[in-house]
């Protein structure tokens, strides 16, 4: 292809709303549009290396003997009503209506749509086990969208679904996606690690996330470096501390006078105590599917404990979007909660949610439910229950690792993958079952294995690029090599150019033939801007025969004849 020719528009400085390195880089180079706030077009160089990431997609999915299939964005709202997801979802859910009044949505995955498939289509054992896929585009209305492709409403994404006949069926077609996955991230040039997850929205039980380490990923990582522990600190579990011993007696409640302490590190310099002998209380409520407070939610857990919003939603049981924090006002006239001194003990008409480590420490200091009071000594069963006791806390950098005690160490990545184990949350909902060979019926077992394919080319350009521009691993470069012609009339220059162009097409080779009439800094700054992994600079030795030769991952560059940087750059590309 020659520049001359193409439709590319590069910025010499960083649009405003851009933050961080992969959104400028995608906007400064013209590989992708914006169009909307989260909705961006892929403009010709862009949508070349989307396609490659597709391409190594297709090619692993396919090596499982998974089927591609490509199904409709747009779906029925009794699918997803079916599944009871219509509510659970949230807002998120692009819900549209057509002009008779029916409801859909624009789909921001498909479980509900390929079990419909298959309970249609499969109805004994013999046609089991079947995996299928698709790469599509998705939609989630996302109420900030930023960092570009990071978090964008409008993606594409690749989704497959596994249907099996039992549960070692399922783990052998997740062992399968983990393995493929594995490939195609490595394939793709990333630097990642697959961490257990939480399952959020889609549900079932089991879940890796597929994570590209990178300081700016929305994904903060709890990991082991004395074993193989790593999961998302959403889903890490926590070790409890040690109970109290048992010689120890729990001492009577005495209610004390701690004016202005509202923070756990005021009442804990005020009392001299440690924070990890007081009791935090966190005040929410909870909505039912209009939108209205159903219920209020009073958390527990040490002071020096922070509170982790997926284990309590998954505790209660409820979506993501049917919590948030509490108008301390309203909810203390119904339960008698008092902002900065609520305690357990004095609480009616909520649902007390306890963090599991509380129930065997003894004598420790909680809020009175009395302006400016504290209570001391306040112990498990004797003073207050829970009505769910759970592990509600984060495991933070320097806690044990529930494994094998090490320290934990915490990072950050961006998720680019996700796969599910889930069972038979949608065949049982939606009636998707097969006869075995007695005739007898049995669910279908699920899993689902999504991978962000726009996602993946932020977060190649974010873990490959520097001050100059995007740096492209080889396999998914938008074009291998770009043919810089300095002159472009020398005619010496440019019949050179032309043979190397000429040349590496014969060979293979994907090239660029910068042949537009700019300044030669112009030209340089554009090829290490666009990341095209080799530069080949017909200039001013040409009429030796001698052209100059850069790789774009490195700062060094060599002069060789023609022939020798053309052997060069065809086994740079095949190897």
């Amino acid at each position: 292809m020659r520049l001359s020719k193409m439709h590319l528009k590069t910025l010499r400085e960083a649009p405003t709303e851009a933050e961080i390195p992969s959104h400028i880089l995608l906007l400064r180079s013209g590989m992708i549009r914006k169009l909307a706030s989260g909705i961006y077009g892929f403009m010709p160089l862009g949508w070349r290396s989307l396609r490659k990431i597709e391409g190594i997609i297709r090619e692993e999915m396919d090596n499982t003997g998974a089927q591609e299939i490509l199904m409709s964005a747009i779906q029925p709202s009794e699918l997803w009503e079916e599944s009871g997801r219509w509510y659970a979802y949230g807002p998120e859910l692009w819900r549209i209506k057509d002009r008779g009044g029916r409801d859909f949505c624009l789909g921001p995955t498909h479980e509900e749509i390929f079990t419909d498939i298959v309970r249609n289509d499969v109805s004994s054992y013999r046609q089991l086990p079947t995996t299928l896929y698709q790469i599509q585009t998705k939609y989630r209305d996302e109420a900030r969208p930023r960092f570009g492709l990071m978090r964008s409403r409008e993606f594409i994404m690749k989704d497959a679904y596994s249907f099996d006949k039992d549960r070692e069926g399922l783990d052998a077609s997740y062992d399968s996606m983990y393995d493929a996955y594995s490939k195609i991230f490595t394939r793709c040039g990333l630097t990642f690690r697959p961490v257990e997850a939480d399952t959020g929205a889609i549900g079932g039980k089991g879940s890796h996330e597929f994570t590209a380490l990178s300081e700016i990923g929305e994904s903060e990582i709890a990991y082991c470096e004395s074993c193989d522990m790593a999961a998302t600190v959403e889903r890490a579990e926590c070790i409890d501390d040690a109970p109290t011993p048992e010689s120890v007696e729990m001492l009577p409640l005495e209610e004390v006078h701690t004016p202005g302490t509202k923070t756990i590190e005021d009442v804990a310099n005020f009392l001299k105590l440690e924070k990890s002998q007081t009791i935090k209380a966190i005040l929410l409520e909870k909505y039912d599917e209009e939108g209205n407070v159903a219920d209020y939610v009073a958390c527990f857990l040490r002071g020096d404990r922070d509170l982790n919003m997926t284990k309590l939603v998954n505790a209660l049981d409820i979506p993501e979007h049917a919590i948030a924090f509490a108008d301390e006002e309203k909810m203390g006239s119904k339960t008698g909660a008092v902002g900065g001194f609520t305690g357990p003990t004095k609480l009616h008409d909520c649902i007390i949610v306890v963090d599991s480590e509380l129930v065997g420490q003894k004598n420790l200091c909680a809020g009175a439910c009395k302006e400016d009071h504290h209570i001391l000594n306040v112990n498990y069963n004797r003073d207050y229950k829970g009505d769910i006791v759970a592990d509600i806390k984060t495991l933070k950098e320097g806690d044990k690792c529930p494994v094998c005690g090490a320290a934990i160490k915490h990072t950050r990545g961006i998720e680019v993958g996700q796969i599910f184990k889930l069972g038979t949350k949608y065949s049982e909902s939606m009636g998707a079952i097969y006869k075995d060979d007695k005739q007898e019926d049995h669910p279908i077992v699920m899993g689902c294995y999504g991978i962000g394919v726009t996602r993946t080319l932020a977060a190649i350009v974010e873990q490959h690029h520097d001050d100059k521009g995007i740096i492209w691993p080889i396999s998914v470069a938008p074009y291998h090599v770009i043919v810089t012609l300095v002159k472009p009339d020398d005619e010496i220059q440019k019949e050179l150019a032309e043979r190397i162009y000429g040349e590496l097409q014969a060979a293979g080779v994907e090239v660029l033939l910068d042949d537009r009439d700019e300044r030669p800094g112009v030209k340089f700054n554009d090829a290490d801007l666009l990341g095209i992994p080799l530069r080949i600079t017909v200039g001013k030795m040409a009429s030796e025969g001698i052209v100059e030769y850069k790789l774009r991952s490195e700062a060094d560059k060599s002069e060789l004849s023609v022939d020798e940087a053309i052997k060069s750059a065809v086994e740079l590309v095949k190897a």
